[in-house]
């Protein structure tokens, strides 16, 4: 299938949200259950058919002999689950158009749960009753022939996308609540690029994991980078997260992904089911911004957030209230504490944040300062606005190496002027954009053939406009500070971190570019002239249409 016929099939598929709109019984927020639970459907079905002649004629050729197998062993040994005949989509969708549809596809739910112990209670199923409605019945029939026409050759890997799709699209429709469970791929993409995550033995956490779209992401960029599939399964994913149907999307988005790992469902301010201190190869995360609810008292003890420091408010209320009751004035550095010190000795993260979260002072400024000091944080990247559902203004993405030896700097990067428009409210990284972002960290860390064969790549792809922004910034293929792009700055020393007050705000080091007029010295100064003689033609003028108004204005009303 090519990217267009995958695009196309996107688009179909998405206008069965709009027969939900029209007809369902259903709030608008809900949308997404009834139709993700569907994908999650016709994958099962899809990816069963496609190893259900390989399940036959093993089972075919062992049925009598002594090594006789159940047919439900060799079919999760082959494809993972065992799909009985109740849950085939062309059961369902053969079906009667009426109300009883709904109980099929619960059943259908029921049987894939009961195969695989991993997603019980996780797929939905009381909610198709509800599209169902009185006045008209074939609402779920339409729905479901919407789904059938994913082609039963697909690749399997392309249910991912699809899903992801859906989880954008209903993100973007919800607002503020869908942005809660969804981070935009090319925003992940790009933090996972810096990481660069290697397959192997290793963790990786995410303890606000959302619909686990960290996860995939990483999982896509081994793949990329000719992981196979064996190799992903040394790699795990811990994700927690305290929405339980968030979490729920999580499960069926690892699953449709390939991607091994758990979700627990926890509130990682108060609990730790991964005993994650000093645990984790990575950590990548979106959290929520500026929570200030979190209870002093049940975190002050927790090494996760106490090792750098936890956020105290100046004075005490006067009312005196007891530390029982004590909130910290924003969590924002929880977040940050926790990701730190949930690395191992060789760990990376990358983190979303809130802008403000660079120059917060007080309590927050010493603990960033312990930070800085310590060495731990790598690299920071200020995005441009309108890249997420849930803000306007730009975040900032933290990245944390405790591989590097150079602990006395940290990489700096205005990334502000750099997106392509989505739409009026919308920004997104193109492929090009992330790939050019990345290469800066690479030429950071001395890797100069990355760089060259990023050149090369788009000499091959025809993209000459790509390898010319490139090699009027790096010429050489090594790293040199960009203004207004990127920036070394040292922790102390003039205009080092440390005399800018601990800001970790990209734009206070990169600088700003001034663009170039190319003009010599004698022209700049006959333009100045000549705009002065305009402006002085342009004054003369307002003045005397001023005096024109006040004359008609007398001939009108008379002097006042």
């Amino acid at each position: 299938m090519t990217d267009i016929e995958l695009k196309n099939l996107k688009d179909n598929l998405w206008h069965s949200a709009d027969m939900l709109r029209a007809g369902a019984h259903l709030a608008p927020n809900k949308y997404g259950q009834p139709i993700l639970g569907l994908i999650f459907l016709r994958y099962a079905d899809v990816l069963f058919k496609q190893h259900k002649a390989e399940i036959d004629k093993e089972y075919e050729a062992l049925k009598g002999t002594r090594m006789e197998r159940a047919y439900k062993d060799i079919a999760v040994e082959r494809c993972g689950f065992y799909l009985p005949e109740c849950a085939y989509f062309d059961t369902i969708n053969d079906a009667p158009d009426d109300a009883h549809k709904a109980v099929l596809v619960k059943e259908a739910m029921e049987a894939i749960e009961k195969g695989n112990p991993k997603l019980e209670n996780v797929l939905p199923k009381e909610v198709y009753g509800q599209l169902v409605p009185e006045e008209d019945p074939e609402l779920l029939s339409r729905i479901v022939r919407v789904f059938k026409d994913i082609p039963e050759n697909i690749n399997i890997d392309l249910f991912g996308q699809i899903y992801e799709y859906f989880l954008g699209n209903f993100a973007l429709a919800e607002g503020q609540g869908g942005g809660a469970f969804y981070t935009p791929p090319t925003v992940v993409q790009y933090m996972v690029e810096v990481i660069h995550p290697v397959v192997g033995d290793k963790k990786f956490l995410d303890p606000a994991c959302g619909s686990g779209g960290m996860f995939v992401q990483a999982a896509r960029y081994m793949h990329r980078h000719n992981a196979t599939n064996q190799d992903l399964m040394r790699f795990r994913c811990y994700g927690v997260e305290k929405d339980p149907d968030t979490g729920k999307l999580g499960k069926m988005n690892l699953l449709l992904n390939n991607v091994r790992g758990e979700i627990t469902e926890a509130n990682s301010y108060y609990s730790d089911p991964y005993n994650a201190f000093g645990k984790f190869d990575y950590v990548m995360a979106n959290p929520p911004f500026n929570v200030d609810e979190v209870l002093v008292s049940k975190v002050c003890d927790d090494a996760r957030f106490t090792t750098y420091g936890v956020p105290r408010n100046k004075t005490k209320s006067a009312k005196k209230n007891s530390d029982k009751t004590e909130t910290v004035p924003n969590a924002n550095y929880l977040w940050i504490g926790y990701f730190a010190t949930a690395l191992n000795d060789s760990g990376k993260a990358a983190l979303v944040m809130a802008n403000s979260a660079s120059d917060a002072g007080g309590s927050e400024l010493e603990i960033r300062k312990k930070m800085i000091q310590d060495g731990i944080i790598s690299q920071m990247v200020t995005l441009p606005s309108n890249m997420f559902s849930t803000v306007t203004l730009p975040a900032t993405l933290w990245f944390f190496n405790k591989q590097r030896t150079n602990k006395d700097e940290i990489l700096f990067i205005d990334a502000r002027n750099i997106f392509t428009q989505v739409d009026r409210a919308h920004r997104k990284f193109s492929d090009e954009q992330i790939k050019n972002l990345g290469i800066i960290t690479r030429l950071y860390e001395g890797d100069s053939d990355a760089f060259w064969q990023l050149v090369d790549e788009y000499k091959s792809e025809g993209k000459q406009e790509e390898v010319d922004w490139l090699l009027e910034r790096w010429p050489e293929g090594k790293y040199r500070d960009v203004i207004g792009l990127c920036k070394v700055a040292k922790i102390t020393g003039e205009d080092g971190i440390e005399d800018n007050d601990w800001s970790l705000n990209a734009g206070r080091y990169v600088g700003v570019v001034i663009e170039d007029d190319g003009m010599t010295e004698c022209e700049f100064r006959d333009e100045m002239l000549s705009l002065k003689a305009d402006f002085s033609k342009l004054c003369a003028e307002a003045g005397d249409l001023q005096k024109e108004i006040e004359k008609n204005m007398v001939e009108l009303f008379g002097e006042e």
